[in-house]
């Protein structure tokens, strides 16, 4: 049986870096685990509890809670826009949050990594998306950190899976992740 971690990617552009981060985090993945990037988050729209009922949940929302089901645990992929966590990200673990105290993330570990452009590598979108992944009941995984700064010139030629560094961080992470699944 292979473990299921759901990676939920905070940027929806094509050329994303966290994007191709989250690609080499699947390939570096050990062989009993598997690395789903989910698709669809550009779909979901804005949380809303008047449209989160039986009745009329949106597919894209039973496609992400029902990926998140499936899933042992998280890996959030956040870039950094404006200092703060991406709107699509956030939006996800809103939905993932519901019912309150029965969401999809409740109980489940979760690391929030990523980069970004500037010099600290998204650290404070990464902090806000830890903070609340949390708050929706999420194990968050402590001592997973990786904030890659320089994105656009430390990735313009080299996919991060090219990357020995890169490739390093990116299998501790998973390693400690994975060791959270089990404890």
């Amino acid at each position: 049986m292979s473990l299921k971690i759901l990676a939920l990617v905070g940027s929806l552009r094509s050329g994303s870096h966290n994007r191709q981060l989250a690609e080499a985090a699947r390939g570096l993945a050990p062989s009993d685990v598997e690395i789903e990037i989910f698709e669809g988050l550009g779909d979901l729209p804005f949380y809303n509890e008047d449209i989160d009922t039986e009745a009329d949940v949106p597919a894209a929302a039973t496609k992400l809670r029902e990926a998140a089901g499936r899933a042992d645990a998280f890996l959030l992929f956040a870039p950094e826009y404006n200092g703060t966590i991406p709107a699509v990200l956030k939006n996800a673990i809103d939905w993932l949050s519901r019912p309150f105290g029965a969401g999809a993330l409740v109980g489940k570990p979760t690391a929030v990594i990523g980069t970004a452009f500037g010099q600290y590598g998204g650290v404070w979108a990464q902090d806000e998306a830890r903070k609340s992944a949390g708050i929706a009941g999420a194990q968050i995984v402590d001592d997973v950190k990786l904030s890659i700064p320089g994105s656009m010139t430390r990735f313009a030629e080299t996919h991060p899976a090219d990357d020995p560094e890169v490739a390093e961080q990116l299998t501790t992470a998973i390693s400690k992740l994975v060791a959270n699944v089990s404890a």
